[in-house]
């Protein structure tokens, strides 16, 4: 929504900091924040999607107005493309990491994937990402294998979430 614009910018360049998002475009969001809304709520229609981008359900995590973090449930029928990126892809801004907020935004992602008919989902992480895979496992994450990175060096850890 519109109305966490101050919120979601404030999380943005915190991200914005991380070597890995670096190139994000702050300044066109801020210029036009309820443009980067709508293509976000858009992402989920695949019709009218651009062809570099794929299907996925976005949610904000927010607490009262604040803005906490993301989460994508990408739902394209592009196995090859799943299995280096994953079903479940989630991010907390920096200054709420360590308070739970993980856990409980994976714990939010899981019903909704079962909603959109998925049965399993895959979820990956950095292999030096340790909250991360510990949040996974908590969920039932099983690991299936590692993948060389495509955001940094190392590898990606990749584990598959039973829904059913």
């Amino acid at each position: 929504d519109p109305a966490y614009r101050e919120s979601v910018l404030e999380g943005l360049r915190e991200f914005q900091a991380e070597p890995r998002f670096a190139a994000l475009d702050l300044a066109s969001i801020a210029a036009d924040f309820p443009a980067y809304v709508a293509a976000q709520r858009g992402r989920a229609d695949a019709a009218n999607l651009p062809p570099d981008q794929i299907p996925e359900t976005v949610f904000w995590l927010v607490e009262g107005t604040g803005f906490i973090g993301r989460l994508s449930i990408r739902t394209t029928r592009d196995e090859a493309l799943i299995r280096t990126i994953g079903n479940i892809g989630y991010m907390i801004r920096p200054s709420r990491r360590r308070m739970g907020y993980g856990t409980a935004i994976l714990g939010l992602a899981l019903p909704e994937a079962r909603a959109l008919g998925m049965a399993r989902v895959l979820v990956t992480c950095d292999e030096e990402n340790i909250a991360s895979r510990k949040i996974i496992e908590r969920h039932g994450g099983r690991l299936e294998g590692a993948t060389p990175s495509r955001t940094s060096p190392g590898l990606t850890l990749r584990f598959w979430i039973e829904l059913d």
